[in-house]
């Protein structure tokens, strides 16, 4: 256990090594600051790290992650990081990610107790309630399964343009986009969902706020 944790910082260490090789100034322009475009808001699982999986370096992409990448409005963390990636670093671009094969998917279409995460993945079976009447019509469990994430994915986009923090970011005329993706494990391709919103048209008109202008 002691030599798997301490591999970590061997590990670490040939990474410093290698990278300030190929860039001596790599470290030097990260300690001056960061300017994403990207919010990636993602799964917490292992198989999908932003950066590796986008081909892009570290600063690119500013990330959260949680289980079955959802957007929950009372999830404070999830609140923190969208207003902090919106309104101080300006991303251009949000980006919900899933993937096929994903945990909390699979455990939210079942029945069976978990413990503490089933009142987290309750928020999938509210997804599988939405549109049931299409996933029940498949009849193949793994592709039933596969589409849940797409529909639970495109949920989340649209949770995201119901938020003020979105709305007023349109409202005050910031260039946003919000993006649905999916992941596939199995051969690595990322596929983009075509449920790309940047303005209150995609949003109902209950889930709309008044304008709010930034002074």
């Amino acid at each position: 256990m002691i030599t798997s944790y301490n591999q970590l910082f061997d590990n670490n260490k040939k990474w410093v090594e290698q990278t300030t090789q190929a860039n001596p100034d790599f470290f030097n322009d990260l300690a001056n600051g960061q300017s994403p475009k990207f919010l990636w808001i993602g799964c917490s699982d292992s198989r999908v790290p932003a950066n590796e999986i986008t081909g892009t370096k570290p600063g690119d992409i500013f990330v959260h992650r949680n289980i079955a990448n959802m957007v929950i409005h009372t999830d404070m963390s999830m609140l923190s990081v969208l207003d902090y990636s919106v309104n101080v670093l300006g991303v251009k671009h949000i980006i919900v990610c899933g993937h096929y094969g994903c945990g909390g998917v699979l455990t939210a279409m079942g029945h069976k107790q978990v413990g503490l995460i089933d009142n987290w993945l309750r928020h999938i079976k509210d997804v599988y309630r939405l549109h049931q009447d299409e996933l029940n019509a498949i009849d193949d469990p793994h592709k039933r399964a596969d589409r849940l994430v797409e529909l639970n994915v495109q949920e989340q986009v649209r949770d995201l343009a119901k938020t003020t923090i979105v709305q007023n970011a349109w409202q005050n005329g910031q260039a946003l986009q919000v993006h649905g993706i999916v992941y596939d494990i199995k051969n690595g391709i990322l596929q983009d969902l075509g449920v790309t919103i940047d303005d209150t048209t995609y949003v109902e008109d209950v889930y709309r706020f008044e304008t709010t202008q930034l002074a």
